[in-house]
């Protein structure tokens, strides 16, 4: 029986370049692959903006490919990039709620679609340096396992990951911290092993949200009104686009205290603004409700819930209500609850499930 084959994705940077690395080592026949999916090249090639899809990173990962002797290729995912991350970026913000692209990116592009080509080239396994592991539990059931290193997990953005996916992944990565994949990089000779990690969205280096989407669509963002909790007008906002639960900067209005953006009323074209205490709360509902630890959600439990990547988690009551629908109490308040944003189950140190918030 031959060796297994793995095909990495290889972005370039250190994490998915140690990636292959291990897996060689651990004596898998393995590829490399870099995803081509931004559509304007020039837009991702400067390297200290983080881009994860330009010229620099292919030249990079082709590098690390050489001197580890192993097959490198780049292939075309510009298509399923737009249809899944630009399109559903660009539509989110439209109605109002804040999207998170690397979680349909990885869902539907580093998955969905780079699994189904690495099958088709024969391939058992596709790889990625992302710091979290595949876990089989008990009921055979596969999930997603929180890293060796709490501060570098990246867990909750692989929550929607499908049965057939992770039976088909290895992460490598998830059993080190990232000093000691640096270390691991320098000792085996590979030129990524100081370059700085990828920051924010790869196809919005300038953190202009608003103004790509303006440049997507062609169409300029529409200014409308604030308002208090009670519907009086404050002022005129730029466009629901430019705005997201819990901000405070860059309102532009005057004031004794300072507001918050508590509510984003796409019908009626609103920014609610309210004081510190309208932006926590402790009841959040969840759509398009997925699970790794079990086929389906029957009953209510208690579990962790993250409401962004960068939240700890807090304790909170789960309650299935069908059609993909879950109800979560937390039972501590929590700030800034934001619709679009996915809210990550754990269950001990392994994900339970998730979906997207739709409101509080």
């Amino acid at each position: 029986m031959g060796r297994k084959k793995v095909v990495v994705g290889m972005s370039g940077g250190v994490d998915s370049s140690v990636a292959a690395y291990l897996l060689k080592e651990q004596g898998y026949d393995v590829t490399g692959v870099t995803m081509q999916i931004w559509q304007k090249e020039d837009a991702c090639t400067i390297e200290h903006e983080g881009g994860c899809c330009g010229l620099s990173a292919v030249e990079d990962a082709r590098r690390v490919a050489q001197t580890l002797d192993i097959p490198y290729y780049v292939m075309n995912f510009r298509d399923d990039f737009q249809k899944s991350v630009i399109d559903y970026f660009v539509k989110e913000y439209k109605n109002g709620n804040t999207p998170n692209p690397c979680i349909a990116c990885n869902r539907y592009v580093k998955w969905e679609s780079l699994l189904r080509r690495a099958v088709e080239i024969g391939a058992d396994y596709i790889a990625t340096g992302h710091y979290a592991r595949i876990l089989q539990l008990p009921n055979g059931r596969y999930t997603i396992q929180e890293s060796a290193t709490r501060h570098k997990d990246q867990t909750y953005a692989l929550y929607n990951l499908n049965q057939y996916q992770l039976s088909h992944t290895l992460m490598p990565v998830g059993d080190y911290n990232k000093d000691e994949i640096r270390k691991i990089a320098e000792e085996a000779g590979l030129i990524v092993a100081h370059k700085s990690d990828s920051q924010d969205i790869c196809f919005v280096p300038d953190h202009d949200y608003a103004g790509f989407i303006e440049r997507e669509t062609g169409e300029k963002c529409k200014p409308g009104n604030f308002v208090d909790r009670d519907g009086n007008v404050l002022g005129t906002h730029k466009g629901i686009e430019h705005y997201t639960i819990g901000q405070r900067k860059g309102l532009n209005l005057p004031g004794k205290n300072p507001y918050y953006v508590c509510e984003i009323k796409k019908d009626t074209n609103e920014v609610v603004l309210g004081d510190g205490d309208s932006v926590y709360s402790d009841t959040v509902y969840v759509k398009d409700a997925s699970f790794m630890a079990v086929e389906d959600m029957k009953e209510p439990k208690e579990l962790m819930g993250k409401i962004r990547y960068s939240h700890k988690g807090a304790e909170c009551r789960v309650t299935p209500l069908g059609n993909g629908r879950l109800k979560c109490e937390f039972k501590e308040k929590q700030r800034a609850v934001t619709p679009g944003q996915a809210l990550v189950l754990y269950e001990k140190d392994h994900i339970y499930g998730g979906g997207i918030i739709e409101k509080r």
